[in-house]
């Protein structure tokens, strides 16, 4: 017997979950399915991991409460992103392949506005949107909201997360205010209670154990290693596991792509996906990585929400992210349906703190491992290929070449030909790496890592500019044009920052930062004594006095 066939569903609806497969609900549709149907109409409150089936515990209720005889919309889907939006409005198309008046029309930004416009002219009872396009058909008046009765902000924290809090509030004052409120989020940061104080009226909640969910189903694992052997290190796991299949996260647009190229070149089968891409740019990557041409795809934290891909076995953070919450978002896309997963942080000395952080946090605990040593990656090698050729098919074309070659091989034995086949491929095989261990002492303070391979530089950048240490390194690492993996340890104060780069990449980097601005004020970044480790004392950085013409004072030069 199927099982959803008890949370109060018709018949009509369990049909169809028999034929598309569903036997058994997960946790969050067993809890929330029955409560949603059973109070209609009612606020909702779903807090539970992606990945658990949030989309069928709202989805499922909503074919049933919808009256597909009536013409005009009766609920709203909000979506963070267009893949998300598309993979909803298709399982509930899925769902409602019983109910034959039943329409079901999703829309996003990056695709003619015109075409969209044009399917709303059909009577539409579901709308799956991201907020921006929405709030444009509003202003378009191209979609009526008068009659909604259930509101859904699916992936609610993302969303705020992608700053589309004001459109929300705007969308939502264009529906009733009699009108079903159902929250799903994976965590409940402060903004997400707040929409709830403001829109929702003694909702019910479903709560998933997400601490059970995580410890279960992914492994929570980090390296440390120094930044610039990130790379190095994440080539290793590939060649010790070739069936890897994942994503990979990195901070900015620029270090997704170089990541992506440097890995490519050679041989990986990696492609980047970010906010530069097109649109059409994007849909072909997603379909190259869904049809498994792609082992790793290198990622933006942005770009890749809504990514939803079957069977990845590792989620890899090449840094973690600045909001502890978004690391929930990264490592759910692995380990789903019961299977298991594995995410792994690339971080090195300084970043130790963060792993603490994540672990009192979001109540999980990490596994320090090593990477792998030289020796097992160069046996791994040697194995992948080997077992390559064994499993490659001779097609027709390589036997015509053998029968106009193989006289030339005459005089050699198999396993001559064998090492010689070997010697050619050395260099592929048995890549000399930067360094043969490229593990960092777990706990390490930074300060004892060779201070000497590093200059020290002052900037009059700092917290006060709402700046993070990561993109004090990227406004930097942008105007000196040195990559960001030279830079060492930062210290970010509220006035300013201390910043070490790599003495092989320092070539006067002070004079590329004459007739800088920020904000409208001057940028002065020079390089400190050595001896000037810390500054000795937290005093208030002032700013040099204005003086007016009246003032015929010379101002005193600052002290440094």
């Amino acid at each position: 017997m199927n099982e959803f066939s008890k949370l109060g569903l018709s018949t009509t609806t369990v049909d169809i979950l028999n034929q598309l497969g569903f036997e058994k609900p997960t946790q969050v549709q067993n809890e929330a399915i029955p409560l949603l149907l059973g109070n209609d109409p009612c606020d909702f409150i779903g807090l539970a991991q992606t990945g658990t089936g949030k989309t069928a515990a709202f989805g499922l209720p909503l074919v049933d409460l919808i009256d597909s005889d009536e013409p005009f919309t009766q609920a709203l889907i909000m979506s963070p992103t267009r893949e998300l939006g598309q993979q909803t409005a298709m399982q509930l198309e899925d769902f409602s392949l019983n109910h034959k008046n039943l329409n079901v029309e999703v829309v996003y930004g990056g695709a003619a506005i015109v075409n969209q416009i044009k399917a709303l002219r059909k009577p539409t009872q579901i709308i799956v949107a991201t907020p921006g396009r929405l709030l444009d058909l509003i202003k378009r008046k191209s979609v009526n909201l008068d009659y909604v009765k259930y509101v859904v902000l699916d992936e609610a924290d993302e969303m705020l997360n992608m700053g589309f809090k004001d459109a929300i509030d705007q969308i939502l004052s264009h529906t009733p205010g009699k009108r079903a409120t159902w929250l799903f989020s994976a965590t409940m940061p402060p903004e997400i209670r707040k929409i709830i104080k403001k829109y929702m009226s003694n909702p019910k909640e479903v709560t998933i154990n997400r601490e059970e969910k995580s410890n279960k189903d992914i492994s929570h694992k980090y390296v440390m290693t120094k930044t610039a052997n990130k790379l190095p290190a994440l080539r290793r796991f590939l060649d010790l596991q070739p069936e890897m299949r994942g994503v990979m996260f990195c901070r900015t647009r620029r270090e997704t792509q170089q990541i992506a190229e440097d890995l490519s070149s050679l041989g990986y089968n990696t492609e980047a996906l970010h906010g530069e891409l097109s649109q059409q740019q994007r849909d072909n990557v997603m379909k190259r990585f869904k049809s498994k041409s792609i082992q790793l795809l290198i990622a933006t934290d942005v770009a890749a929400r809504g990514i939803d891909v079957n069977d990845l076995t590792h989620v890899l953070h090449h840094t973690l992210p600045d909001q502890l919450e978004s690391y929930t978002h990264r490592s759910g896309r692995t380990g789903r349906a019961g299977k298991k997963g594995i995410s792994l942080a690339f971080i090195n000395p300084r970043e130790g703190k963060r792993i603490t952080e994540l672990e009192r946090k979001i109540q999980v605990k990490f596994e320090h491992i090593e990477v792998p040593g030289v020796e097992s990656i160069r046996e791994q090698r040697v194995k992948n290929w080997v077992a390559e050729i064994v499993s490659t098919n001779a097609d027709p074309t390589a036997e015509e070449i053998y029968k106009s070659i193989v006289g030339e091989f005459e005089h050699l034995s198999k396993s001559d030909i064998l090492k010689k086949l070997i010697a050619s491929q050395i260099d592929h095989l048995v890549r000399s790496e930067e360094e043969s261990n490229l593990n960092e002492k777990v706990g390490g303070s930074p300060r004892q890592r060779d201070k000497s391979k590093f200059n020290r530089y002052f900037i009059n950048v700092g917290s006060v500019d709402g700046m993070s240490r990561a993109e004090i390194i990227q406004y930097v690492s942008k105007i000196s044009r040195v990559d960001a993996k030279f830079f060492g340890e930062l210290s970010l104060q509220k006035n300013c920052s201390y910043f070490e780069i790599d003495k092989r990449y320092d070539d006067d980097i002070s004079s590329r930062f004459k007739n800088i601005h920020l904000d409208g004020r001057s940028i002065r970044m020079n390089r400190e004594d050595r001896s000037d480790r810390e500054p000795k004392s937290k005093k208030k950085f002032r700013p040099e006095r204005k003086f007016h013409k009246k003032d015929h004072r010379k101002p005193k030069r600052r002290k440094r």
